[in-house]
């Protein structure tokens, strides 16, 4: 009797997240005209659908907002593991003279608000020539992905057996050599975890494309996809949730390919 009930609430939930979906493709699938006359719930064809979706990606230029945003949401996140997981190593395996005091440090960077920093942001790119780079993205994004990163790996590494470290430094390894052979492949699965999830937050903000960025070759995708809907000028809505479809396949994607992975490193990371 558990089992069915729970199995039919998973089913009532999914139909739940469905809904949205189910508006946006069947209003996407609309010309203006017919988007306008009739009913959001009412499906009206499929026939426009490739049409507004080809409309999104020229009108809209997504197509160089995909491309820095793959590189955005590949290379940070890379970056933001590997530091999180040296600091989380450091902090418990090392045992770091004062480890939580530097836990802290590192994860205070996440409790201002991002709005508090846009300004200083801002000035600072301006002052060293990293406003509207691929370089200064890169860095943001890393930084931001940081203390998440480091707060899951800590956790994970405090699961793991402390004669571990002390074993294989009687066999001679190297701090370096046990990072790199032995902890970071035994959390194989909390780092794909946070490397999921955290590539899915730098696909998904506006706010730092918005303020960074300018020019159609280094924003990412969703100041791209925000221009398309604009108070002057700015296509009509099928068009602009064609262009919200085109930009969320890629999210979906990764999380389909690597949910075994995905669901592994939730349990495992314990957060």
């Amino acid at each position: 009797m558990t089992d069915r009930l729970r199995r039919a609430a998973l089913i009532v939930l999914g139909i739940i997240w469905l809904v949205p979906v189910y508006l946006i493709v069947v209003n996407a699938a609309k010309t203006p005209e017919v988007y306008g006359a009739t009913s959001a719930w009412m499906p009206s064809g499929f026939a426009p659908l490739l049409a507004n979706l080809s409309d999104a990606w020229t009108q809209g230029r997504i197509a160089d907002g995909v491309l820095s945003t793959t590189l955005y949401s590949i290379v940070s996140p890379l970056i933001a593991v590997v530091i999180g997981a040296s600091a989380g190593f450091a902090i418990v395996v090392l045992r770091l003279r004062h480890g939580f005091a530097w836990f802290v440090v590192i994860f205070s960077a996440s409790v201002l608000p991002m709005q508090i920093l846009l300004v200083p942001l801002f000035q600072g790119f301006v002052a060293v020539d990293l406003y509207d780079t691929h370089l200064g993205m890169i860095l943001v994004y890393t930084v931001i992905s940081v203390p998440f990163s480091a707060f899951v790996m800590r956790n994970f590494f405090s699961g793991i057996a402390a004669h571990v470290f002390e074993a294989a430094v009687m066999d001679g390894a190297t701090t370096w050599r046990i990072f790199w052979r032995i902890h970071l492949p035994m959390s194989r699965s909390a780092l794909v975890a946070v490397f999921i999830l955290q590539a899915t937050m730098v696909w998904n903000d506006l706010i730092l494309g918005l303020t960074l960025t300018h020019s159609e070759s280094t924003r990412p995708v969703m100041p791209a996809l925000s221009a398309l809907q604009s108070t002057y000028g700015g296509a009509a809505m099928p068009t602009v949730l064609a262009g919200g479809l085109l930009v969320s396949v890629p999210t979906v994607v990764l999380f389909l390919i690597t949910q075994r992975a995905f669901s592994k490193g939730l349990a495992l990371g314990q957060f």
